[in-house]
């Protein structure tokens, strides 16, 4: 039933064991952007569990671009380090590595969630977590009692394109299949494209090609920076829905500037630019997304990744099946069942030998017993 799904997929010299995508979900339990344990575990979990992907969580490429003080970074040798082990070990149990490489933009300097998921403030002072200086496209803060960014000066965008740059060496000395360029959720580079949040009259606002400008530049420089044989996939929020924002047409336009630069895979989530993250502004339904990816495969040369409420292997191997999208992004399901992917393949042929000799004697037994009814 779900043969597609979990055929091998090749992406530039990387091959995928499967299309099933673990995407990027902020732990935010980094010290000093520093992966620890915890993140080895939590990662580790879903290359066990049989995704053919899985992609670490928004990784700053400088300090003041983190949202929270929990995120990781990847702006000296020694976060990278702390990541390698990581990336070794999600590859020796058949999985790819990915990093998405981001800054935060105006939603910069934010109280982890379960504190608040607001801009920090004088209580956060007492668990060590001071706000810092934010910068933005234009200095329009996200809401009333938010910290109003400052504007990104020509110098300034300039060196944030080599710090991305930068932050791509180190992922690849880090051992990383993949990387994500971060283009969402109203995150700096989100922040540029959308007409709402960009409100230049320099070469980098103004019109849509103004808007994409820097994107562009930095999509540009972590091609050059990382290998050739390696793929680029950039994470992009297809609409703001939000009157004014960016459209699909906005959307299409960019996904066609960025194939022409090299990238292979465009991650088309949606909304986030004021509120949270997955704020979504369009109507949650199962698969609530497809349509941008199918958009974008439709539209342009280049390859799409579907995400958005993707609960099941037969939805997502219908999407896979029927050509809407060439991989899937399975995240909050992950995390309730990091099994999920093998889970799909039905029997116990593709897990790992150490669970699956013991799940499949067992098999027997649940079969000759049936269903527990308590």
């Amino acid at each position: 039933m779900t043969a597609r799904l979990f055929e091998p997929v090749n992406l530039r010299g990387v091959t995928l064991r499967n299309r099933v995508v673990v995407p990027p979900m902020c732990q935010y339990s980094a010290e000093d952007g520093v992966a620890g344990d915890y993140h080895l575990v939590h990662y580790g979990r879903f290359a066990l569990g049989g995704a053919g992907l899985v992609i670490l969580e928004a990784t700053a490429v400088v300090p003041e671009g983190r949202i929270t003080h929990g995120d990781l970074g990847l702006w000296s040798e020694a976060h990278g380090e702390a990541l390698a082990r990581i990336a070794r070990f999600l590859k020796a149990q058949g999985a790819a590595a990915g990093v998405q490489l981001g800054h935060a933009g105006r939603k910069a300097s934010m109280q982890r969630p379960w504190y608040g998921n607001g801009p920090l403030g004088p209580e956060d002072l007492a668990r060590g977590d001071a706000p810092w200086e934010i910068v933005a496209p234009s200095p329009v803060a996200m809401d009333e009692g938010w910290l109003v960014p400052a504007e990104l000066t020509p110098a300034a965008m300039a060196a944030l394109t080599g710090a991305f740059a930068a932050a791509a060496g180190r992922a690849e000395r880090s051992g990383f299949d993949v990387i994500e360029l971060h283009c969402a959720h109203g995150y700096l580079l989100h922040s540029f494209l959308s007409p709402l949040t960009n409100h230049r009259t320099d070469g980098y606002g103004g019109d849509r090609a103004g808007r994409m400008r820097l994107p562009l530049e930095i999509a540009r420089a972590l091609r050059a920076a990382w290998p050739a044989d390696k793929p680029l996939f950039v994470r992009v929020s297809a609409v703001d829905g939000i009157e004014g924002g960016l459209t699909l047409d906005d959307t299409l336009a960019f996904a066609r500037e960025l194939e022409g630069i090299g990238v292979d895979v465009l991650d088309c989530s949606s909304g986030g630019l004021a509120g949270s993250a997955t704020a979504a502004r369009v109507r949650r339904d199962y698969g609530f997304q497809v349509g941008f990816a199918e958009a974008v495969k439709r539209e342009t040369g280049i390859a799409a990744m579907a995400v958005g409420l993707i609960v099941d292997p037969a939805q997502a191997e219908t999407i896979v099946a029927e050509g809407r999208a060439d991989l899937v992004a399975v995240g909050r399901e992950a995390l309730a069942d990091p099994n999920w992917a093998l889970r799909g393949t039905g029997g116990y042929a593709a897990w790992p030998q150490q669970a699956g000799w013991w799940l499949e004697r067992r098999a027997g037994d649940i079969e000759r017993l049936g269903p527990w009814r308590g």
